[in-house]
């Protein structure tokens, strides 16, 4: 496996994902991982997110949303493969915190 492909994810967490810091760490993790994209809660409770990255650094923080932080208590992770987001939107340059939809 090519671990230096660059891959796009969705993810959507469910579960006590708002209220917990779970946004602010993500971006933490993100950062760290050398991943771009964003993250934001949506009014149903849910937190979503775009992760655009090297093939490990992403399923890495795929990984970390399944846990996420302390106090946060995930049930669930919907992950979809987004493979044109790089073409559609072209590759943030960095990994942000955005509002609620």
């Amino acid at each position: 496996m090519n671990n230096d492909a660059i891959v796009t994810r969705h993810l959507v967490i469910r579960g006590l994902v708002q209220g917990v810091g779970y946004r602010w760490s993500m971006v933490q993790a993100a950062q760290r991982l050398g991943v771009h994209g964003w993250v934001r809660n949506r009014r149903d409770g849910s937190v979503e997110a775009l992760a655009i990255g090297e093939a490990g650094a992403v399923e890495a923080l795929v990984r970390w949303a399944q846990q996420g932080p302390d106090g946060a208590r995930v049930d669930a992770v919907d992950v979809d493969e987004r493979l044109d987001a790089v073409a559609a939107g072209g590759m943030p340059g960095g990994f942000e915190q955005r509002g609620t939809v």
